[in-house]
């Protein structure tokens, strides 16, 4: 199963990156490009352990929906959410916040399988890890951004 892993230096505190990450609203802001929206089960507001969210997103210029699930949740360090259905076989999304110096360090372990046994293995080598990391990316840069401007407000 291919990991895709992301860390991330911001300069604030734990629970305000912990709660930005988990936070429906936020999160569609920070995917805009690709008109996420959550469209079923917790739509707006902070999601917690068991609570599912199905979201519907324009990726490769095919409208998708995928549901997931937080199946693990310590507060303010670690969640997990988890594929219910959607267009991959499955995946797991570790979010582990660890406080650092005042800043916290913020790591994304995505776990995927493509569905499409061979023809997915090569999707994933041609573009689709690539694709992933970009989008982790994209998002950590917004909340690094929003975290450090709430940090400096307070």
């Amino acid at each position: 199963m291919p990991l895709i892993e992301v860390k991330t230096l911001i300069k604030a505190d734990v629970q305000t990156c912990f709660d930005l990450s988990r936070n429906i609203d936020f999160h569609t802001q920070s995917l805009k490009h690709s008109n996420e929206k959550a469209i079923a089960g917790k739509m707006s507001g902070l999601i917690e352990l068991g609570e599912w969210v199905t979201w519907e997103a324009r990726h490769f210029g095919i409208k998708q929906q995928l549901t997931s699930k937080i199946t693990e949740f310590e507060s303010p360090n670690y969640f997990t959410d988890e594929m219910v259905s959607g267009a991959f076989k499955s995946f797991k999304h570790e979010h582990i916040f660890q406080q650092k110096e005042g800043n916290t360090v913020m790591i994304d372990k995505f776990y995927f399988q493509s569905p499409f046994g061979l023809f997915g293995k090569l999707a994933n080598v041609l573009f689709l890890k690539r694709y992933m990391t970009n989008l982790l990316n994209t998002r950590n840069t917004f909340l690094k951004e929003k975290a450090e401007e709430l940090s400096e407000i307070q």
